[in-house]
C-alpha cells in the first residue's frame, strides 16, 4: 500500500501513513481505516481526513502482558475499539477476543464496521498454505478446539470455551461477511429445524415403543436405565 501523509493525532504535524513513531513528538502511530469511506487515518484521529465522518475513538492499548500469538509466540498487541478490545499479532495478523466481545460484534453492525476498518488496512506475513494445527489459548495455555463457526460458516476458529476466540488472519472478516449476509439467522433456522425434526422422531419412536409394549405385555416392566438395552435388544428381533 502505497504511504500517505496524515496528521500525528497528538501534535497534527505531518507523518507518513507507513510510520509507527511520530518524528516529532514520539507519539506510537497505526493506522486504521475509516468506516464510512475506508480513507486512512491514524488511531486517536477524531475526523476523518477525507469525508469528515467522526471517528470511531481507537486506542491502543499499552498493556504489555496480553500473552503470546498461538501461532509465531510473540507477544500480542492490544487496541481498544470504541467498545471493542481486541489482541492482534503485527506479525502473522492473528487476533484474539474474549466471548463477550465476540459475542458485542456478532450482534451489532456498528462494531463490526469499526473492526473492519482496522483490518482492511493491515499489512500481514500470515502463509495460508502453512499446516493448521491445534493452538494453545493465549491465557490459559491449554491447546484450543477448532470449531466451524455457526457450524455452516467454513470458517474454523480455535475456541477456548473459558476465554474466548482466536482468528488467524482474514477469519474475523469472513465470518463478519457471513453474518453480514445474513448467515446467523440461515443457521438459527436450521438448528431450529433438526430440534423440530428431532423431536418428531423421538416422538414416533416412543409411539411405536408404547405399541410394542402392549403387544407383547412389557408395559412398566422394562423401564428403568438398566433394562434400556435389553429392551432394544428384545424390539431388534421383532423389527
Amino acid at each position: 500500500m502505497e504511504a500517505e501523509a496524515l496528521n500525528c493525532p497528538n501534535c497534527g504535524a505531518a507523518v507518513a501513513s507507513n510510520h509507527v513513531q511520530c518524528e516529532f513528538c514520539k507519539t506510537r502511530l497505526k493506522t486504521v481505516a475509516c468506516p464510512s469511506c475506508f480513507g486512512l487515518m491514524f488511531v486517536g484521529t477524531q475526523f476523518c481526513g477525507y469525508c469528515g465522518a467522526k471517528a470511531v475513538q481507537t486506542t491502543i492499548d499499552e498493556n504489555t502482558d496480553l500473552g503470546n500469538c498461538p501461532r509465531c509466540r510473540r507477544s500480542l498487541d492490544g487496541l481498544v475499539i470504541g467498545e471493542v478490545k481486541l489482541r492482534e499479532c503485527l506479525k502473522c495478523g492473528g487476533m484474539w477476543s474474549d466471548v463477550a466481545t465476540f459475542e458485542g460484534i456478532c450482534a451489532d453492525k456498528e462494531r463490526q464496521s469499526a473492526v473492519l476498518g482496522l483490518i482492511d488496512n493491515r499489512k500481514i506475513n500470515f502463509d495460508a498454505s502453512t499446516k493448521i494445527s491445534y493452538v494453545p489459548c493465549p491465557d490459559c495455555k491449554q491447546l484450543m478446539n477448532r470449531s466451524n463457526f455457526a457450524h455452516s460458516s467454513a470458517v474454523i476458529i480455535d475456541v477456548c470455551k473459558k476465554h474466548g476466540v482466536w482468528f488467524d488472519a482474514e477469519e474475523l472478516p469472513k465470518i463478519i461477511e457471513f453474518i453480514q449476509k445474513g448467515g446467523m439467522e440461515i443457521a438459527r433456522e436450521r438448528e431450529r429445524m433438526e430440534i423440530r425434526d428431532e423431536r418428531d422422531r423421538r416422538r414416533d419412536e416412543h409411539g411405536k415403543q408404547a405399541a410394542f409394549d402392549r403387544r407383547f405385555g412389557l408395559a412398566g416392566v422394562l423401564d428403568d436405565d438398566e433394562h434400556a438395552d435389553i429392551r432394544r435388544f428384545i424390539q431388534k428381533l421383532f423389527d
